[in-house]
């Protein structure tokens, strides 16, 4: 076996540039697309360091292997970690009244399964909302700390950890053949399951892998070192930018082709050229070494950014700066005397590590069950409060009056079967079905009040992430789908009314509602077999979807106005432009609502109103307050204008 090359600066050079890549997708994800895959970058690094650290090992047994190992890995990680974690956790509490599931994140990337949390979240890496929670990015940090457990096993048993003769080749044998199963699974997994493929090690392992593939051919392959001084890298690097600047939608194909371009830059990275110089420079060997402290405070200054001043063109120096100067104190005060820190028995170390995370991870238990509140209301923020009044109301359990009695069900995507009864009852003798995605539960106030009102039944039954009736672009949701169009059918009655209500997909989606001519043939065709049976049908158009989150537009001393928390109608007409043509190319006989002026009333769209009062839960999810207000007198005198309901008082039946 050749000797170990020592240590590589280079190597820390293109880190900075993972860190770098990361940061600016981070800021702003139109400057650099697929920029996230700097983790990737990452990934592949880590698996070539950890190969060439443990082809040193000279351990006599596995629990000293393993002992020295994770010693190590304990210096490097978990301080850091565990100020990064603690400061920014008590900051999150003071400007989020529900910490929960931050709290949660921070918690779990103590214990390196911050992935696993976020899994089970069922989180999109790439949803806008993940933008908040300050902790989003330890998931990375899990699937490396997960590999950890893994590898150094894999390495003592092939034989390479104790220098046998073979073992370069049984972990070289080992090592591949799990990688084109990983590989594979990645690839099979990531069009139908994108959270899992991204999350889990298994998934991931084939990039760490990569990493260590490289090491074995450098060290023991003259053919593959020959081939890859050859290789010119300048190329390379430029391939490797243009990767970053594809779109998320050619996730898997970057990925592959980022961990490839990787391994081959690590591998052909020599003296005399300019991508070596590149990578050498001082200054950027000095971004690479405070790489690790880096990317943990970047995130966090992001989030806290997000949650106060948010992130514009004039406030990016700044958070740069914070972002340098946390990450230079982190490294010098923190990393650096970790990491020098010498004490002869390794087990005490490791007992020391866990010993700290452990009472970290009971501190934040503590935190989020007792302080948290109270951290918050420091900051006497009015949002929570009207939020409290003015969301939706819980039509799963009984309602005020006995006479309405009933619920309203709202199922997740994951559900297999329907409930029994999802009806709030009413004397009019006249029933209103309510069908679609959480654009149609987030009427579900309007629903009530139209039973109270009109004497309706409503009958709603919506879900999660699942647009109804059957829409042929979600093959995922279609089982539940066809239950939801068959119970309708089942009972829909002369004079009844079927209201369809759908997120209409946003323009950089390909597919979705009403965006191709599959989604229009489905919606006639259910309407047919309505009008078939004596019903009628109205259909709700888009309401507006903006940008960010309702609770960072409320108006506080530390949070200036953002821009974003409201636009003009003209602004969401020209989104959603192309629904609205397929619109008019639906039977005639559907009815449509249009909820836009009547959320804008005066031509500008907003989250918070004048007396800062939230008119959304989220981006896109109307508030009960704003369905008191605006959506049910608007949608019970389009009812009454267009003849579908009577005027009669709500306890006199229709004949």
């Amino acid at each position: 076996m050749a000797a170990f090359p020592g240590y590589r600066p280079e190597i820390d050079g293109l880190r900075a540039l993972a860190v770098v890549a990361v940061i600016i997708n981070h800021f702003n994800k139109a400057l650099l697309p697929s920029g996230y895959l700097g983790v990737d970058i990452f990934f592949v690094i880590s698996g070539y360091v950890i190969t060439a650290s443990l082809s040193r090992g000279e351990s006599k047994n596995l629990a000293e292997f393993l002992s020295h190992f994770y010693a190590r890995r304990i210096k490097r990680l978990v301080p850091a970690m565990v100020v990064f974690v603690l400061v920014i956790s008590v900051l999150i509490c003071l400007l989020n009244p529900e910490p929960g599931v931050s709290l949660g994140t921070g918690r779990m990337s103590l214990f390196g399964l911050s992935n696993l949390y976020l899994l089970k979240r069922s989180t999109d890496y790439f949803a806008q909302s993940t933008e908040l929670n300050p902790f989003l990015h330890t998931w990375s940090l899990g699937v490396e700390e997960q590999f950890y457990l893994l590898f150094p096993c894999l390495v003592w048993a092939s034989g390479f950890g104790r220098q046998a003769r073979a073992g370069a080749r049984r972990l070289l044998l080992w090592v591949g053949l799990l990688s084109l199963l990983s590989l594979v699974a990645f690839v099979h997994l990531y069009p139908v399951n994108q959270p899992a493929a991204y999350f889990l090690m298994p998934t991931r392992f084939w990039e760490m892998a990569a990493g260590c593939l490289v090491f074995l051919a450098l060290q023991n392959s003259a053919c593959v070192r020959a081939a890859l001084q050859r290789l010119p890298m300048g190329p390379v690097v430029i391939t490797m930018l243009a990767v970053m600047l594809l779109p998320v939608k050619a996730a898997v194909m970057a990925t592959l082709a980022i961990v490839a371009l990787t391994a081959v830059l690590i591998g052909g990275l020599r003296s005399g050229t300019p991508a070596f110089t590149v990578f050498r420079h001082p200054r950027v060997v000095g971004v690479g070494l405070i790489s690790y402290s880096l990317y943990l405070w970047h995130w966090g200054v992001l989030a806290i950014s997000r949650w106060t001043i948010g992130i514009h063109w004039w406030t990016v120096p700044f958070q740069i700066g914070a972002m340098a100067l946390l990450a230079m104190l982190s490294f010098r005060l923190i990393e650096q005397p970790a990491r020098r820190l010498t004490i002869a028995n390794q087990r005490l170390i490791i007992a020391a590590g866990v010993s700290v995370i452990g009472v970290s991870a009971f501190g934040l238990s503590v935190l989020g069950s007792q302080f948290s509140r109270r951290l918050f209301l420091l900051v006497k923020n009015p949002h929570e409060e009207l939020m409290t009044r003015s969301r939706n109301y819980p039509l799963d359990q009984p309602v005020d009056e006995p006479q309405y009695s009933g619920r309203n069900c709202h199922l997740e995507k994951t559900a297999t079967q329907l409930p029994d009864d999802c009806r709030i009852a009413g004397p009019a003798g006249r029933t209103a079905f309510f069908v679609g995605n959480s654009h149609a539960d987030h009427y579900r106030e309007t629903h009530y009040l139209l039973a109270r009102g009109l004497g309706l039944t409503i009958e709603g039954i919506t879900m999660s992430s699942c647009m109804l009736p059957v829409d042929p672009t979600q093959a995922e949701c279609n089982g539940l789908q066809r239950q939801v169009t068959q119970r309708v059918l089942s009972r829909v009655q002369p004079n009844d009314i079927v209201v369809v209500s759908n997120r209409f997909v946003i323009a950089d989606e390909p597919t979705g509602w009403l965006k191709t001519d599959a989604s229009v043939r489905a919606l006639n065709a259910f309407a047919r077999q309505v009008f078939a049976r004596g019903g009628r049908m109205v259909l709700i158009g888009p309401s507006p979807e903006f940008s960010i989150e309702s609770r960072l537009c409320t108006r506080l001393w530390f949070r200036p106005q953002n821009p974003a928390c409201e636009d003009t109608i003209a602004t969401f007409r020209r989104a959603r432009r192309a629904e609205t043509a397929r619109m008019r190319s639906l039977d005639p006989r559907i009815l449509i609502f249009d909820p836009l002026p009547v959320l804008c009333p005066d031509g500008r769209c907003r989250l918070i109103d004048a007396g800062n009062r939230p008119l959304y839960v989220d981006r896109d999810h109307l508030t009960d307050d704003a369905n008191r207000r605006f959506i049910h007198p608007a949608f019970a005198a389009f009812l009454k204008q267009n003849g579908l309901v009577d005027n009669r008082p709500a306890g006199q039946a229709v004949p």
